[in-house]
């Protein structure tokens, strides 16, 4: 088995998942039944803020969280639902939209270019 690169592993999840571009997650945020998750480090979203709205599910956790079948699931979790993820620039969101589909969410995207695109676009962000 080749040995792949971080890069290399984001460039093939981005070939394979749906990539929102700021103004776009804005779009869908505004027409309502989404999930926005958040998979930055605590101290990340103390430092930096976050989208308003959005649901801290630190990466390392999602796959727990997303698991009906774990005591970790959380209910904002669902294969049925609209989930969008960000997180600082977007490589571990898209890493993660591509694992949501494989565990059967089929609604899931993220933000290209994660909070850093957001924030520099002028869009809301709460402390």
């Amino acid at each position: 088995m080749a040995k792949k690169t971080a890069a290399e592993m984001v460039a093939e999840a981005k070939s394979r998942i749906r990539n929102l571009s700021p103004d776009e997650v804005a779009a869908e945020l505004k027409r309502g039944n989404v999930v926005l998750v958040d998979l930055r480090e605590p101290e990340e979203r103390e430092e930096n803020g976050a989208i308003p709205g959005s649901v801290s599910a630190p990466r390392g956790m999602l796959e727990f969280y997303a698991d009906p079948t774990t005591s970790y699931h959380r209910e904002e979790f669902d294969p049925e639902q609209d989930i969008i993820l960000y997180c600082s620039a977007g490589g571990r969101s898209a890493l993660a939209a591509d694992t949501l589909q494989q565990m059967g969410y089929r609604r899931v995207a993220h933000l290209e270019g994660g909070f850093t695109a957001w924030r520099d676009q002028g869009l809301p962000v709460e402390p």
